[in-house]
């Protein structure tokens, strides 16, 4: 089935559709690189016609196969477990060309969970969920434009790969340049402050707003308090931890 057949918009689809290596990569059967090899081989099939390298397929609408066998839709997020040898970086790419865990064959949408030194080994947890919504407040040097704001939004290249989307938008104005809030979902070392001086804009102050649903909600430097009730609640729903807070 097609997106004609189901009468959407050509740019809807577009949205919808994702590389073919990518998707088979996404479901845990290949990494891309073997994905590629596997439709050089004629082993990948699309709607039942031999699938065409770099072609793009709908999750949803459209049927694939390998070796004859179907190829089901993501359901749910993907959860790995690695046993880490020891002389492996963890980390997505590494610029002075050592080995990385990923080059072990996991598909490279996958993010980690904690680290381990390179001449560390044992259990690594790797999953295609992002970490949890942490939102941030950058006063940053300089007035930031749309080409910037668009370049932050759309991903930004360091060490490791590319950032993931963010929301990224302009609250203010301080007398040395931008007041930026940025939402990422990421847990990657100064992020933050490598986004922005990618972009041209370093940052002179950051704070972060909230964190997995929490706020300060009034709370001044080196205050705190105990998480009441409610707020337990909005942690265990921004992890994933379902169900009501118990009555006292």
């Amino acid at each position: 089935m097609t997106c004609r057949s189901r009468k959407r918009s050509k740019r809807w689809c577009n949205v919808r559709k994702v590389r073919l290596n990518r998707f088979l990569a996404m479901v845990g059967v290949a990494s891309r690189r073997k994905a590629d090899l596997m439709v050089a081989e004629g082993r990948v099939r699309v709607n039942g016609k031999v699938a065409r390298m770099g072609q793009r397929v709908d999750p949803d609408l459209d049927e694939v196969t390998v070796d004859g066998r179907p190829v089901p839709p993501k359901a749910g997020f993907l959860y790995f477990i690695l046993h880490k040898p020891a002389g492996v970086l963890v980390s997505h790419q590494d610029p002075f060309g050592r080995p990385t865990v990923f080059d072990l064959g996991l598909p490279r949408e996958l993010y980690y969970v904690g680290r381990l030194d390179m001449d560390a080994e044992g259990v690594l947890l790797l999953t295609d969920r992002y970490e949890v919504e942490k939102v941030y407040r950058a006063w940053v040097k300089g007035t930031s434009g749309e080409e910037a704001l668009r370049t932050l939004r759309k991903g930004v290249p360091l060490e490791g790969g590319s950032t993931a989307p963010a929301h990224v938008r302009v609250v203010g104005l301080w007398r040395g340049g931008t007041v930026l809030e940025l939402t990422i979902h990421e847990g990657r070392k100064r992020q933050v402050k490598r986004m922005c001086a990618y972009v041209g804009h370093p940052v002179m102050r950051l704070v972060r707003m909230r964190f997995a649903g929490l706020s300060l909600n009034g709370l001044g430097p080196g205050e705190w308090h105990p998480l009441d009730e409610e707020e337990v609640h909005r942690l265990k729903t921004s992890v994933g931890l379902k169900g009501p807070p118990k009555s006292i």
